[in-house]
């Protein structure tokens, strides 16, 4: 090998090594990768989803388990912007219902309110509200159902079935 392109290989490369940290410093989230929920339509996620699977005495409900950020996640990087305008303008306006109806946002309202809220949604003649309360509450149950809690303590997942016995001997 030619000695000269090595070196000037090898200087180079150190010299990116040099200067490499200083410019990594600039990075940082917002520049990466935005939010598409504001904290407010953040908060209704999470009221929806404590609404769609409630905590009960003796096992978490969807918000405890984190169903509500990997919605989030789910409609931010998986669907297209069509279904993320739909879901935005969606929440807006449950939020204008529960404002017109009771007074105060979804996320103040009790549990009964929410519910009565999220029906007139399943059951709205505008086929965008009923499309997003079908997408929410399928994927606030995928969420829930694949969520470690419910496949370890409820589907008794085991990431690798069976065990390995090495050096086992073998009676012949």
């Amino acid at each position: 090998m030619n000695r000269r392109n090595l070196l000037k290989s090898f200087l180079t490369a150190s010299g990116g090594l040099v200067v490499l940290p200083s410019w990594a410093n600039l990075w940082d989230q917002s520049g990466i990768h935005a939010d598409l929920f504001s904290t407010g339509e953040k908060e209704l996620l999470k009221a929806i989803v404590e609404t769609i699977i409630p905590d009960s005495q003796d096992i978490p409900g969807a918000k405890a388990l984190g169903v509500d950020v990997f919605l989030e996640k789910q409609i931010q990087d998986c669907f297209e912007k069509e279904v993320q305008d739909s879901v935005t303008s969606n929440l807006k306006s449950l939020e204008k219902y529960a404002q017109a109806g009771y007074g105060k946002s979804f996320v103040a309202c009790n549990a009964y309110q929410r519910e009565n809220l999220l029906e007139k949604f399943e059951k709205s003649a505008d086929k965008s509200e009923a499309e997003f309360f079908k997408l929410i509450k399928a994927e606030t149950i995928r969420g829930y159902t694949t969520s470690e809690y419910v496949m370890v303590n409820h589907f008794n997942y085991k990431v690798a079935p069976g065990h390995y016995h090495g050096c086992v001997s073998v009676n012949a």
